[in-house]
């Protein structure tokens, strides 16, 4: 389905080029690849073979706003149908969905896009459409537009976050806060360790995770299974490192993964009780910073630190004195 082209001449496409006619493509058998090639990098978790991945039977539809004009895909949003609830969600399973733009996108082209998408899922019995952002630092601008448009199209925030990520630029021991640089030190003075590990090493990696998780009253998100094909789909994308102890026994250990060309996601941290008092995730954190900024990333995303319950004020102050820069990740939901 292909709406009518629209013309967009509003004052806050100023930045663009000039008025262009976009177009939205809907492929109702998604998740689906663009028709025009996008104009941007897709975040991991928005490329259509990761979409595949989350959304098990339920269906899926694709949207694309499309620029004819240049040949190109500006922006798209990826929703799964739950028909029990009548809910439709962006995403279906992943850190986040809802829309990515091109640079320089303004919010009368989400507009656009969305009013197409709205239309058709109430026209699909969809009643609440629910999308879950990603967080500011990943593309400060394009956030702020969607926020924006979301804001003055009646979307509510259902969840406000604090998201924290480092800097690769800024140098990761100067800005520690005095009691993590002396964990650091003392981690060093025992013979601590980062490596990079072999994805084979995972089957017994998740175990370690999951036993961490479980002393600290806390479940992982996904089976070892969907991590394994992760990282068999997406091998460039995911990562295991570690720190280890002098006689090589793990004293943490995590699954990074690079989001895109700028972003690296600390994902599944984990270190057992036994180590609080080396603190070895400062050293982690450390490998992982070095390693962000060898690779030449602008955000290591250290994530939110939501409970059911609220936010987890000492997680939230870890961050913080690992030199960590608070932003924002929004989530949103509408009535349609």
């Amino acid at each position: 389905m292909k709406s009518t082209d629209s013309i967009i001449n509003t004052d806050d496409e100023a930045r663009q080029p000039g008025p262009a006619a976009l177009a939205v493509w809907l492929a109702e058998n998604g998740p689906a690849a663009p028709r025009l090639p996008l104009a941007f990098e897709p975040f991991l978790y928005l490329r259509p073979e990761h979409q595949a991945l989350q959304t098990g039977a339920a269906p899926v539809l694709s949207f694309y706003l499309e620029d004819p004009a240049v040949g190109r895909s500006v922006a798209h949003l990826h929703i799964a149908l739950d028909s029990a609830t009548h809910t439709a969600h962006s995403p279906a399973q992943a850190p986040f969905g809802a829309v990515q733009l091109a640079p320089g996108l303004g919010r009368a082209a989400v507009h656009q896009l969305l009013d197409e998408a709205e239309q058709h899922l109430a026209q699909r019995g969809m009643q609440r459409l629910a999308l879950r952002g990603y967080p500011f630092a990943y593309d400060p601008t394009g956030a702020a537009t969607l926020a924006e448009a979301l804001r003055q199209r009646g979307y509510r925030v259902a969840l406000a976050e604090q998201n924290y990520h480092l800097d690769p630029r800024r140098a990761y021991e100067a800005h520690l806060h005095p009691s993590e640089r002396r964990r650091l030190h003392k981690c060093r003075r025992q013979g601590l360790h980062f490596e990079q590990e072999p994805p084979f090493l995972l089957p017994a990696a998740y175990d370690f995770i999951r036993a961490c998780r479980q002393e600290r009253g806390q479940a992982l998100s996904l089976p070892l299974a969907r991590v394994q094909e992760l990282f068999r789909r997406f091998p460039r994308e995911h990562f295991l490192f570690s720190v280890r102890q002098a006689d090589g026994d793990w004293a943490a250990l995590t699954v990074a993964i690079q989001v895109s060309g700028q972003v690296l996601y600390n994902f599944y941290p984990a270190s057992p009780l036994r180590c609080n008092a080396l603190s070895p995730v400062v050293l982690l954190n450390e490998g992982l910073h070095a390693f962000a900024q060898a690779s030449g990333l602008a955000v290591l995303d250290l994530g939110t630190s939501t409970l059911d319950t609220g936010p987890n004020a000492s997680l939230l102050r870890f961050k913080r004195h690992l030199g960590g820069v608070a932003g924002l990740r929004l989530s949103w939901e509408k009535a349609l």
